[in-house]
């Protein structure tokens, strides 16, 4: 492309500060460096995490950032090195990544690479240590190596995952964080048999996503548990088909489920970070075969308590990172899963705002309405 190896002048949307409506913004965009990639975002869209950090109440702030993480796009240019991706491809950017090189990308168990896992801290490329991204020389930092909300981006090609070009960017976005996340928990980890009582705590994007996989992996009951009954018509369509909120009981939400389940569920998937949820999630699964997995990502001085027969009796608990998914490996496959329609992803695509008006998604996610709102970057 004409631009290759040359700065992009493009809009960014920045955060400034902690907490403030982003500002859009001229930025230049550096071209990419050794291992790196410039995409040009075509969609993108507001994850729960965006908001986290944009809020940083918890960690350590670091601004001014351009966030967004969930996103698709077609590779602008490449850097020295970069053979896995050429311009023109269609690709999902992705907050975690797969080197191919380490102990974890060379284990078929593990996604958790050494050298690209997130870093929530890190605001520059790992390559040299600076950013890419700069207005009148000062630099922007980048998030969780991806920095969606601008119209051009530089990542590591480890973190790019290269998709059939006929999916079609809009829809498809969505599987680059949350969704994928969700899915994989449930079939790559809790992996329910055909026929099989699941629970889902907690049914935002990730949880109705958990849903959705336990719908396609072959359940027969998935039961939602949440303390918002707004949700519960809307996870019908993700395959739920009972709903439990622990606010209409005056016993422990483990004891309501042995109840409903003659001992206790299949297969639970916690996707709220709560750490009395995760508790309940695992206490809740049958002895002899229950398998808990968790999701949601507690507070950092959470601890997690449980009588060790609850482990005794064969019970299983699991945790996963991105549902288990190899980003470069796995994702396109994914991909081909919607293409064959065996993946609804329409149904989590409640909201479409243009670039400019970028904060009213992060309205509607203070609001809790709907599920995900997409990013068009051209209008």
């Amino acid at each position: 492309m004409a631009t290759a190896g040359q700065v992009i002048k493009c809009k960014a949307a920045v955060a400034w500060e902690a907490g403030k409506p982003l500002s859009m913004e001229e930025v230049d965009v550096a071209p990419p460096q050794a291992m790196e990639v410039r995409i040009k975002i075509l969609f993108t869209s507001l994850c729960h995490t965006d908001v986290y950090f944009w809020e940083a109440k918890g960690q350590t702030p670091v601004f001014p950032r351009i966030f967004g993480h969930e996103a698709g796009g077609i590779v602008e240019s490449v850097g020295e090195g970069v053979t896995d991706v050429a311009p023109g491809d269609h690709v999902l950017p992705v907050f975690t990544g797969e080197c191919k090189e380490c102990a974890h990308c060379k284990s078929a168990e593990s996604n958790m690479c050494d050298l690209l896992r997130i870093n929530t801290d890190r605001g520059v490329m790992i390559g040299d240590g600076k950013s890419r991204f700069s207005i009148n020389g000062k630099p922007i930092y980048h998030f969780v190596g991806t920095s969606t909300f601008s119209e051009y981006t530089v990542m590591h090609v480890g973190c790019v995952a290269k998709i059939n070009p006929e999916a079609p960017l809009d829809k498809v976005c969505v599987l680059s964080c949350g969704i994928s996340t969700g899915l994989g928990a449930s079939i790559n980890v809790a992996k329910p048999p055909k026929g099989s009582t699941v629970a889902i705590f907690g049914l935002g994007a990730v949880g109705l996503a958990a849903a959705e996989g336990a719908r396609i992996a072959g359940a027969s009951r998935i039961i939602g548990i949440d303390l918002n009954a707004n949700r519960f018509e809307e996870a019908r369509k993700f395959g739920c088909t009972e709903f439990v909120n622990p606010k209409d009981h005056n016993k422990p939400v483990q004891e309501v489920l042995a109840e409903m389940t003659n001992g206790g569920v299949d297969r639970s998937v916690e996707c709220t970070g709560n750490i009395n949820a995760m508790i309940q999630a695992f206490e809740c699964v049958h002895d002899g075969w229950g398998v808990a997995v968790l999701v949601g990502v507690p507070h950092k001085d959470a601890e997690f308590k449980t009588h060790p027969m609850n482990f005794l009796n064969e019970r299983t608990l699991k945790g996963t990172f991105f549902g288990n998914f190899k980003p470069r490996t796995d994702l396109p496959n994914v991909v081909e899963l919607y293409m064959k329609k065996e993946l609804e992803l329409e149904k989590f695509i409640t909201h479409t705002v243009p670039f400019a008006e970028i904060n009213k998604a992060f309205d509607l996610m203070a609001k809790g309405e709907g599920i995900r709102c997409i990013i068009r970057m051209e209008n």
